[in-house]
């Protein structure tokens, strides 16, 4: 499908490496940067626009004057006897009820899908998939509607390629990785007997977007390794927008779910991506659900209490570290600054804080780099940062003093990438498990969800924690996650764990219920805020704990007892 956009010319910049990725918002900003020769912009999302500027003509005070939030932060993936510890079997087995997805559509942006699996062939051969957008095949006479890169496959080619004795030849798109044929299969795969499987709801159908790898000039900014998988936020936002799209084009009810996250970021569901998802997941019809992210137990969040004139975090480099990125982020109205002793002894003084203030700190005796930029107001949260990016940073133990102006006490916050892009060698000294939630799981109205292990209702000890740094409540409930099994790239099965899963299969609970309250007319507006509260009233809570918690939100998804609230009203 053509897009028939003018932005077309945009094509080729999103892919170059010799073209820099930015959001911008409109307005002043916005005309500058695209005043900018051979620059031009798409419109993301209400007032944001990806812009595309050529890597030699970025103004050198790029982050200062446009801030933090004009660079997209990079998303990695969060993967590392479920259905009856959800209450799911029940209903399926209840006649009234028997919600296994029909007329509901999966969505999924992710690492793509191997449509070949059996999980995701119909018993007439025809395929579950509905549309795959594969962000990184461009073809450009298969751009879909509205996005003028990548190439869209619908559920017809694919029944064709099916067919082919070569169907790779006829819908070249696949999942070389696996990791979003895993979670697709979790929430809508068919039932498998032999292997003790089964999707949530097998009889959903699937749309998926492949998002295609970060550019290398944005990694290299980060300090994140270029062969490591991450992913950029304006493209997410599209895939996220493109499958809106879809089902509005289709008429059908969505069930949407995120199996990424990022450390980067206030942590407190402000933002470009956050407000379109809080957007999103309360119209009609959508079901949205975010993993709460793996990133517990990393050693990668240190909360700080400045209750004098300063306050001491140490955090230990492992050796053969390229780079990383670190990030403080204060509140409002302490300003607060930072000196940083190296291992090697040498000392950074004091940095004091300044408007729009940035700095290049080469070490003496190494060759690390330093790159310090202190943003006093950062546009999107309105609190302040500092942040670090490390180029070749000493092993050893690295020590930072805190100050807060003025000598007033506050609770400050530090994060490092998370483990995907940096290993748990590399870690704080004192870190704290809470407040680890990655990106966009830290938000209230769409379903945010950890995971647990059915067989103890243990939490999964490497899942994050909440709350998010505002002190609003996610998780919002935990999911099963651990050593669950699904189909995987080339054909067979395997078992996985980790959030992305729980957040599969809570999305393929989403879909029951989108089915019952939609497809069966018994809520014709029933959308994310209803089915969280649905989740909410039916999560199964031990008596030894209190309730919402920060490792398992409001409990244990129990679908079950979320018909029987329902019943007893």
């Amino acid at each position: 499908m053509r897009s028939n956009c003018v932005a077309d010319i945009c094509t080729n910049k999103i892919y170059s490496e010799e073209y820099a990725d930015f959001m911008i918002d409109s307005g002043i900003a916005l005309n500058e940067l695209t005043a900018i020769p051979d620059t031009c912009s798409l419109p993301l999302i209400e007032k944001t626009h990806s812009v595309y500027i050529p890597v030699k003509s970025v103004p050198n005070n790029m982050l200062s004057t446009y801030g933090y939030g004009a660079y997209p932060n990079c998303y990695g993936l969060m993967d590392t006897e479920s259905l009856n510890a959800s209450g799911i079997t029940r209903i399926q087995e209840v006649p009234g009820l028997n919600l296994r997805g029909d007329g509901v559509l999966i969505g999924i942006v992710d690492t793509g899908i191997n449509y070949r699996h059996e999980a995701f062939i119909k018993e007439d051969g025809t395929s579950k998939v509905v549309a795959i957008w594969d962000q990184s095949i461009n073809h450009d006479e298969l751009h879909p509607n509205n996005f003028p890169f990548g190439s869209e496959y619908r559920q017809e080619q694919i029944n064709l390629a099916l067919k082919n004795a070569d169907p790779l030849s006829i819908v070249p798109s696949n999942d070389e990785v696996g990791h979003g044929t895993f979670l697709a299969g979790i929430a809508a795969g068919n039932k498998n007997i032999d292997e003790n499987f089964s999707g949530v709801v097998p009889n959903a159908e699937i749309a998926v977007v492949k998002l295609k790898q970060a550019k290398n000039n944005l990694l290299d900014f980060w300090c994140i390794p270029n062969d490591v998988i991450a992913f950029q936020k304006n493209d997410l936002i599209m895939g996220i927008r493109y499958l809106e799209l879809l089902a509005n084009e289709l008429n059908r009810p969505i069930s949407i779910f995120i199996g990424i996250g990022t450390s980067q970021g206030a942590h407190d569901e402000r933002g470009a991506l956050s407000t379109y998802l809080s957007i999103l997941a309360s119209r009609v019809g959508v079901c949205l659900t975010i993993c709460a992210g793996n990133e517990g137990n990393s050693g990668h969040h240190y909360l700080g209490n400045v209750t004098g004139a300063s306050n001491k975090m140490e955090m230990v480099v492992a050796p053969n570290v390229s780079g990383f990125s670190m990030e403080f982020w204060g509140s409002t109205p302490v300003n607060f600054s930072i000196d940083i002793v190296a291992p090697s002894g040498e000392y950074i003084p004091r940095i004091a804080p300044r408007y729009r203030l940035s700095r290049k700190i080469q070490l003496i005796f190494t060759n690390t780099v330093i790159y310090i930029d202190y943003q006093l107001v950062e546009a999107q949260s309105g609190e302040q940062l500092i942040l670090l990016r490390f180029v070749n940073p000493m092993e050893g133990l690295w020590t930072f003093n805190v100050y807060s102006e003025g000598n007033l006490s506050f609770i400050y916050h530090c994060w490092l990438p998370i483990t995907k892009f940096l290993s748990e060698e590399t870690h704080f000294i004192d870190s704290s498990p809470d407040y680890t939630l990655t990106s966009p799981g830290n938000i209230f109205i769409p379903i945010v969800t950890t995971a647990y292990e059915t067989e103890n209702d243990a939490r999964y000890i490497r899942a994050s924690r909440g709350f998010m740094r505002n002190d609003n409540i996610a998780p919002t409930i935990a999911s099963p996650g651990v050593n669950l099994i699904g189909p995987d790239t080339l054909g067979g099965y395997k078992t996985m764990s980790g959030t992305s899963l729980a957040a599969a299969h809570a999305a393929g609970a989403g879909a029951m219920l989108l089915e019952w309250g939609i497809i069966r007319k018994f809520y014709p507006q029933i959308s994310s805020v209803e089915i969280r509260n649905l989740f909410i009233r039916g999560a199964t809570r031990s008596n030894q704990l209190t309730y919402p918690n920060k490792e398992l939100g409001y409990g244990l998804l129990n679908v079950y007892n979320a018909f029987e609230t329902l019943r007893n009203r």
